[in-house]
């Protein structure tokens, strides 16, 4: 409930402190008199857009402070809780309009933007009128009126979480088609190049072996022919021949020669034994080295093979092995995407048909809603002197989406026999009036912690139609707070508190003032609005009669 307004130099006024109250608030005043001033600077401390020139002549800056009481489950909790703003039992909004135009907003003394005052005052404040686009004129926000109306939350949750189930079993199938659309697409190569992988079956490391091994047979083949010569020379026709005929000539003299052989014997002996080692290792070498010539060349062409392919698909040669497992996988998911196809399609039209499901309950509750609203609608129409008008909320179909399949317009036809159309283009401006007041009254059946302000909503009806309204906005404030700005002096005698709005002019200087009425004043208040600048003693008499009820 909004508790108080503070303005200071905003336009016409310098110094302003209002208290509302709960209940039915009036503000009557002159025309002229600066009643739209306060609800310009209420909507500019809310965020709304507005006049770009708020900013009182001479003064530095405007200032708008308005305070609201929150109760424990008030939504704006949930806004503030979201914007990291200090939470309490008073929320507090204050925003400051430089001369120059910069905006800076607070909420509960922390700075804070445009944009969460916009979502507070959403939950904070309702605005109608003749020119509100905001509210129930907006044939774009008629569904979301007819959900609250027909306690739909529950279903609209079960069709949203439904909607989002189909598109992403959607977005799945189309995914898993065209990734095998892309993989059909290349078919052939995918099973040439596996074929001519498995065919030369590369593995990690082999190329670097194959290269080694090349090296070698070809070292073999520069080096053979002089380890051969070696051997010849180290053998039975070289220095082992020769030794042996060393050792066995000295070996014939030694027993002639007193010992003095012996000792060369012996070194002759370990040197034939060196030799012969070195004789066996170097024909081990010539045996290793040994190699048929068609390996050399069955090694060069498988080297050269696996290089080949590496360069073709362009990877290491080490990768070849991996790459085939992965053109594999393409292949084996390419010969199982049917059967994924055909799951992902089952899928989809179970998801389609909960969809379905869910759609057609919420468009159930939706008409049986929209009956007992058009009959609710006749109802109050009846009081506001509109028993002839028609009042019918139409549901159409819609493409599908997150909110069913429905399309909600609220028409109106105000005429028997005459055409129906929507709301904000058939009615003249005071059945307008009338038809957004008792569609307020109907779509408001509890305390939503809204403070609803209507604008001159009275325009064009007096009399007893007058007098309807009055009274469906008194019916209205008796479950939250209204404001109402009103020319209507009927409207004015059913208010709870009255305030008068003022303009004074003091040298090149007007301001603008709003005065609270006592009793005595609001019979003068309602006299002048009955009879004009000229205060009679039957106005006076007539307004008493009105206050009376």
């Amino acid at each position: 409930m909004l508790r108080g307004l503070d303005i200071r130099d905003m336009l016409l006024i310098d110094r302003l402190e209002l208290t509302f109250r709960p209940g039915l608030n009036v503000l009557t005043g002159e025309t002229g008199a600066g009643k739209s001033i306060l609800l310009d600077s209420l909507g500019f401390v809310l965020g709304w857009r507005g006049r770009a020139e708020l900013v009182r002549q001479g003064a530095s800056q405007g200032e708008v402070t308005a305070w609201f009481d929150l109760p424990p489950d008030h939504p704006a909790r949930t806004i503030l809780d979201d914007a990291g703003v200090p939470v309490s039992d008073e929320l507090i909004l204050r925003r400051i309009n430089t001369a120059d135009g910069r905006k800076t907003a607070f909420v509960n003394d922390r700075r804070t933007s445009g944009e969460v005052l916009r979502a507070l005052s959403d939950t904070l404040v309702e605005l109608h009128g003749q020119h509100d686009d905001r509210g129930l004129l907006n044939p774009r926000g008629h569904m979301a009126l007819l959900d609250q109306f027909a306690n739909s939350e529950a279903a609209l949750v079960a069709t949203r979480a439904a909607w989002r189930a189909w598109f992403v079993a959607r977005r799945a199938l189309a995914e898993a088609e065209q990734a095998l659309a892309a993989i059909r697409a290349e078919e052939d190569y995918l099973r040439h190049a596996v074929d001519e992988l498995d065919k030369l079956s590369p593995e990690p490391g082999e190329e670097a072996a194959l290269d080694a091994e090349r090296r070698r047979m070809q070292g073999a083949e520069r080096i053979r022919e002089g380890i051969l010569n070696a051997v010849r020379a180290l053998g039975a026709d070289g220095a082992e021949g020769q030794m042996t005929d060393a050792a066995r000539w000295l070996d014939a003299a030694a027993a002639q020669a007193e010992g003095m052989l012996d000792a060369p014997l012996e070194s002759l002996t370990r040197a034939m034994n060196e030799l012969a080692e070195a004789e066996q290792g170097v024909i081990a070498c010539l045996d290793a080295l040994e190699f048929d010539p068609h390996a050399l060349e069955a090694t060069e062409e498988r080297l050269f093979a696996i290089r080949a392919l590496a360069r073709k698909h362009g990877v290491l040669a080490d990768d070849l092995s991996a790459l085939a497992d992965d053109l594999r996988a393409r292949l084996t998911a390419l010969d199982a995407g049917t059967e994924d196809l055909a799951r992902l399609q089952r899928e989809v039209a179970a998801a389609e048909a909960g969809f379905a499901g869910a759609a057609v309950a919420l468009s159930d509750l939706r008409r049986a809603a929209a009956i007992r609203l058009d009959s609710a609608m006749a109802g109050e129409l009846a009081p506001l002197k509109m028993e002839r008008a028609v009042f019918e909320t139409r549901i159409t179909p819609a493409e599908p989406g997150p909110d069913g399949r429905d399309s909600v317009d609220f028409t109106v036809a105000t005429n028997p026999g005459a055409p129906a159309g929507p709301l904000a283009k058939i009615a003249s401006g005071g059945e307008l009036s009338r038809f957004l007041l008792a569609l307020k009254v109907c779509l408001t059946r509890s305390d939503t912690g809204l403070t609803l302000i209507f604008d001159e909503i009275d325009r064009g009806v007096g009399g007893a139609t007058a007098d309807a309204v009055g009274r469906r906005l008194s019916a209205l404030a008796e479950g939250q707070q209204v404001l109402v700005v009103t020319h209507s002096p009927q409207v004015a005698a059913l208010g709870q508190h009255h305030w008068r709005v003022e303009k004074t002019v003091s040298g090149d200087i007007t301001t603008s003032n709003v005065v609270p009425l006592n009793a005595a004043q609001r019979v003068d208040e309602i006299a002048r609005m009955l009879s004009g600048d000229v205060v009679t003693d039957e106005a006076r008499g007539a307004a008493a009669k009105l206050l009376m009820g």
